[in-house]
């Protein structure tokens, strides 16, 4: 008898687009997919951690509960020179309010979360040890939380490198890979996309020069927070405020990012649930992302099913 296929899930970054990730995992486990693995980024690792230590139904109860500005109050509002946010003690009750789980080996699913050196901008790879210091490294989004010493290693969110990083995945030697997108659309729904040359989306110079560029940005970005506590609230005046033209200009970051990886490394089955008129600080549109999740693999669960079908 042929043995099951193995499933990595790969949960890409994306703030509160995060929470479509409860639906796509709900979509799985009603079609009674398997998970072997999940592979976390910022937002991502942190639904799939909670997911993994059997909590899944607590935080979409939690989150469909809560309002956006409640939620954004669980971060700790601080003005240090090193981000604005302080979000340690937060991400402590947001997390154990849902599990007693301290520790990756208390979870029913091996769970692998991605982090950036920010003295490197190398991939750091956090599978073992404590789980709240490892989502402290992936979702410190830069300017807005302080970075997190790991292991000797000053650590940024993930996303800087590799918003949905497949090639972790990969590394696993799993069957079928399944990755979602959460940014995907979040500049091309505005405008066409430019049209890109092969050999320019194959050359890792591209995206190293991508994210040189945008930390620079980023670095520049925070030093003017100092000066403006005012200006992190709403501006009837504006479009954006400081705080929202931060995210989101590290989101366009981070889609372009993404497009280059995967187009290099491409999962096995892409899910771009349809998302992309949700602002990344829209954390009270939480049913609308839960539902588009669950829709984008109800529309490929077909393709899904053909691939775990036995050799």
């Amino acid at each position: 008898m042929a043995s099951r296929k193995t499933v990595s899930l790969v949960l890409g970054s994306g703030s509160s687009r995060g929470w479509a990730h409860i639906g796509v995992i709900e979509a799985l486990e009603e079609e009674n997919i398997h998970i072997d693995y999940i592979v976390g980024c910022s937002i991502g690792a942190y639904v799939g951690a909670l997911y993994a230590a059997g909590s899944l139904k607590k935080l979409k109860e939690f989150v469909i509960s809560m309002d956006g500005k409640k939620v954004f109050s669980y971060s700790d509002l601080i003005f240090p020179r090193l981000g604005l946010l302080d979000g340690t003690k937060r991400l402590k009750e947001l997390f154990y309010m849902h599990t007693e789980a301290k520790n990756f080996s208390d979870l029913k699913i091996p769970v692998i979360m991605l982090a950036t050196d920010l003295e490197e901008g190398d991939k750091v790879i956090l599978k073992s040890g404590s789980i709240i210091d490892a989502l402290r490294a992936t979702m410190s989004m830069p300017g807005l939380f302080p970075p997190v010493r790991v292991n000797e290693r000053w650590l940024v969110d993930g996303g800087l490198v590799d918003p949905v990083p497949v090639s972790v995945a990969r590394a696993l030697g799993s069957d079928v890979v399944i990755a979602v997108d959460l940014n995907s659309g979040l500049v091309s729904c505005k405008k066409p996309a430019m049209q890109t040359d092969d050999n320019v989306l194959t050359d890792n110079g591209i995206a190293n020069e991508l994210i040189d560029n945008n930390l620079k940005y980023i670095k520049k970005a925070a030093l003017s927070f100092k000066n403006k506590k005012n200006e992190l609230l709403a501006d009837k005046s504006s479009k954006f405020n400081i705080l929202e033209t931060l995210v989101t200009s590290i989101s366009i970051m981070q889609e372009r990012i993404t497009r280059i990886n995967l187009a290099v490394d491409p999962p096995d089955v892409l899910i771009q649930p349809r998302i992309g008129k949700l602002k990344m600080l829209d954390f009270d549109k939480v049913e609308h992302a839960i539902e588009e999740g669950y829709t984008g693999i109800m529309e490929k669960i077909e393709e899904i099913k053909m691939l775990l079908e036995p050799a």
